[in-house]
């Protein structure tokens, strides 16, 4: 098959397992808020041809095929294929001229979104502690599944700080919200039960985490960097 063909893609269906090219490339466009048409159009190719590559496990786009489109996505070839996966983000340089903006409310709280991966600040005995852990967004508080007898289960009753943050590696820019407010245990039936049902993921460590803890925003605040052209 050569690279621009349209390949038959009655095989890529919702069920195919995505290789990891693939889910790099769906999460970079959805990131973007592009089409496959759109993202197929940016990179000179056929969309047909770029749901193969985001559905099949095989797919093995050539260089020039990654090229065009890490540059319809605004990201790189080592970023599509994963070879910075180990790495910490922000790696890259700063812009020549970069702008630290203020957000609002409104846009800290779209930024958090329905559910991600974020850091919770907790105080312990042995010093500040910071946790990643994996949230949910619901009525607007911010909610997590964790063990019994973790630190983030502990904070329950105390004040404590949430940080979500975005990187673009390929722009040098980027944004953080900050939530402070004071972490409680959730132990009432029915909230459980509403907690399960409206969660967007479960932790990602998996095991045995059963304890919902609830942080009550007092406080939102956010910053982002964009760069001037």
């Amino acid at each position: 098959m050569s690279e621009e063909a349209s390949p038959n893609t009655s095989s890529a269906s919702a069920g195919t397992a995505q290789g990891d090219v693939g889910r790099r490339i769906t999460q970079r466009r959805e990131e973007l808020g592009l089409t496959r048409e759109e993202t197929a159009g940016r990179a000179g190719t056929d969309p047909g041809y770029l749901q193969y590559l985001e559905e099949q496990a095989t797919a093995l786009p050539s260089t020039n095929v990654l090229i065009r489109l890490a540059d319809a996505l605004e990201t790189t070839v080592v970023a599509l294929r994963g070879g910075d996966a180990d790495l910490p983000p922000g790696v890259g340089r700063a812009a020549a001229h970069p702008e630290l903006l203020e957000l609002s409310d409104e846009e800290c709280r779209a930024r958090l979104s329905t559910h991600g991966v974020g850091r919770l600040a907790v105080d312990t005995s042995t010093g500040p502690v910071i946790v990643p852990l994996n949230y949910s967004v619901v009525d607007g508080v911010v909610c997590f599944r964790t063990a019994a007898d973790s630190e983030p289960a502990a904070s329950a009753g105390s004040r404590v700080a949430f940080e979500v943050d975005h990187i673009d590696e390929a722009l040098s820019q980027g944004w953080s919200v900050l939530v402070r407010g004071l972490a409680r245990l959730v132990t009432d039936p029915d909230t459980l039960r509403r907690l399960a049902e409206l969660a967007y993921s479960g932790p990602w460590a998996g095991g045995e985490r059963d304890t919902w803890v609830c942080v009550e925003p007092v406080g939102v605040t956010g910053r982002r960097i964009v760069v001037r052209w």
